[in-house]
């Protein structure tokens, strides 16, 4: 099974490094973000991967032909203004069937083999892990399971948030009109309303890096061994 990982937004909120790198090139205790997100999904067997680049995307390719040369994993140019559903759109020849995605500036300690039976059982269109950070994030509302309202930084506090780590189906792309589709807002929202986008709850650890406060505390979880 694929794994996407959307790697090609400016990251321009941790500014202090990215004018030099791509956000997802940004270390974690010496350690690139994006390298712990593919070891994650390497310790649950997952190693086909499809990193969409864009913003500076070149130092992405770089890097993987230096390091980790034994693992499959393919790198394309979905330029540098797409939106989150546009890169999906993009990569539309390499998708065969079900494909797991996440963001490229996010850990999580989620049992992805449990996410991707979870979302077979239910037989969702997509699946995303709900998590329970901090209020500064948007909401959604869940029901039995099902997502039942979807609004991406929302001043609503539902308590759950949508912490990206996907599983969908193929069939999501015709939700995406465009490179300027972002993957949050129409096609999502719809999926949702048509009860065809599933939640699997993580109550484990979650942490995204949008600033420099939240890579120290990523950092400092991982060097107490919250996250590992």
């Amino acid at each position: 099974m694929k794994v996407i990982i959307l790697a090609g937004g400016k990251g321009s909120r941790l500014s202090e490094y990215t004018k030099l790198i791509p956000k997802p090139m940004v270390k974690i205790v010496k350690i690139p973000i994006i390298v712990r997100i593919i070891n994650h999904y390497l310790k649950y067997g997952f190693n086909d991967f499809l990193i969409a680049g864009g913003y500076k995307s070149k130092i992405i390719q770089d890097y993987f032909k230096k390091n980790m040369r034994n693992l499959n994993i393919k790198i394309v140019n979905t330029g540098i203004n797409s939106m989150t559903g546009g890169r999906i759109k993009l990569l539309k020849k390499y998708i065969q069937g079900s494909f797991m995605l996440t963001y490229g500036d996010g850990v999580c300690d989620v049992n992805l083999k449990k996410l991707l039976s979870f979302h077979k059982k239910n037989k969702y269109m997509a699946t995303l892990t709900a998590v329970r950070p901090p209020a500064r994030f948007g909401g959604i509302k869940i029901s039995k399971n099902t997502v039942k309202y979807f609004k991406e930084k929302s001043k609503l506090d539902a308590g759950w948030i949508n912490g990206g780590f996907f599983v969908m189906e193929p069939e999501i792309i015709k939700f995406i009109k465009g490179k300027q589709t972002v993957l949050e807002q129409y096609p999502l929202e719809k999926l949702s309303k048509l009860k065809k986008l599933g939640a699997y709850k993580h109550f484990g650890f979650w942490q995204c890096v949008d600033t420099i406060r939240d890579k120290e505390i990523l950092e400092q979880a991982i060097k107490r061994k919250i996250y590992k």
